[in-house]
């Protein structure tokens, strides 16, 4: 039996047995490496989805990069309306933040209602939607609150949304996010889930900074316009309006929608001519939701903004 064991040895690649032997040695350790891989890496089991969203474009934003990550169970916050409730995001979970970006700044609202929200160490995704001007520091002061919340920020992304101030005589951004927007976060919330699997545990997931994230080219000489004539409109004293307003009553049939749009309370239910100017944050939600064309907001800015900003910038991220 030894010779005849040795004999089948010794003949090498021509004996059969010899073949098969390798061959199943080789594919059980694939098989053990395979197991390690899927043991030693980072899961998540759920997303929070996290947004402040008057106009609904840091909405669509944001449920673009979820469904390109392919977690199933999505746990939606939407803060347009409310403060979130006191909530601890595990570190099994991925937490998304998509916020608007208001005057080169994180809305002040948005950044009141994300207060109570903490996670240990979790896995999160910050993200700011602009309105093709520039967003400034806005990303950098999404990422000063992510992190002492117990926030890890594995990603960052800018990306653009039609502009408050839009319409259809001053367009600015106008349909963004479009189609190739939403796909590129979808493709991006892909890359993201890779990152995750990549990784073999929460030390291992690495953060990132987000003021390393390229910024969007801007033309120089339009930018120096759209400041000379800033400055210009500034020196000139033009009064400039403070909320939006109903300019034909007649227009307005009190149906309310600019009430529940209003993420402020600026709007009185049963008094929808007027717009409170303490709370109104110039969103802009109650002039797009207005199916009359009632409600408008006719600021100068909207002029130079749309005439200064026509080149559209592409969304940037980070990983």
């Amino acid at each position: 039996m030894y010779m005849l064991n040795r004999r089948m040895f010794q003949r090498g690649k021509d004996n059969n047995f010899f073949w098969f032997h390798e061959q199943s040695n080789i594919f059980f350790h694939v098989k053990v490496y395979l197991c390690y891989i899927k043991e030693n890496s980072m899961t998540v089991n759920e997303a929070h989805l996290i947004y402040f969203s008057p106009t609904h474009t840091s909405k669509q934003v944001a449920e673009a990069i979820v469904h390109g990550t392919g977690i199933k169970n999505i746990l939606p916050i939407n803060v347009t309306q409310q403060i979130a409730d006191e909530i601890v995001i595990p570190a099994s979970a991925l937490a998304i933040i998509v916020v608007p970006v208001y005057g080169g700044h994180v809305a002040p609202l948005a950044m009141e209602r994300l207060q109570y929200i903490r996670g240990v160490d979790t896995p999160t995704v910050l993200v700011v939607v602009y309105g093709n001007r520039a967003y400034e520091k806005a990303l950098m002061e999404l990422d000063a609150f992510a992190i002492p919340h117990g926030l890890k920020v594995i990603a960052g992304a800018t990306f653009i949304g039609e502009h408050s101030y839009s319409t259809d005589k001053h367009p600015i951004a106008m349909g963004r996010p479009d189609e190739s927007d939403l796909a590129f976060a979808t493709e991006f919330g892909k890359k993201i889930m890779e990152k995750i699997q990549a990784a073999d545990s929460m030390d291992t997931l690495y953060p990132v900074d987000v003021r390393a994230i390229k910024r969007p080219s801007q033309p120089f000489f339009p930018l120096f316009r759209f400041l000379r004539k800033v400055i210009k409109l500034r020196k000139s004293g033009t009064s400039l309006p403070r909320t939006p307003w109903v300019e034909d009553e007649n227009l307005c049939t009190h149906c309310g929608l600019c009430v529940v749009r209003c993420p402020a309370g600026a709007i009185t239910k049963g008094d929808e001519l007027h717009t409170d100017e303490a709370k109104c944050i110039k969103c802009c939600a109650c002039v797009k939701a207005c199916v009359k064309k009632a409600r408008v907001y006719d600021t100068p800015f909207a002029a130079l903004l749309s005439d200064c900003f026509k080149k559209q910038k592409l969304p940037q991220t980070i990983l």
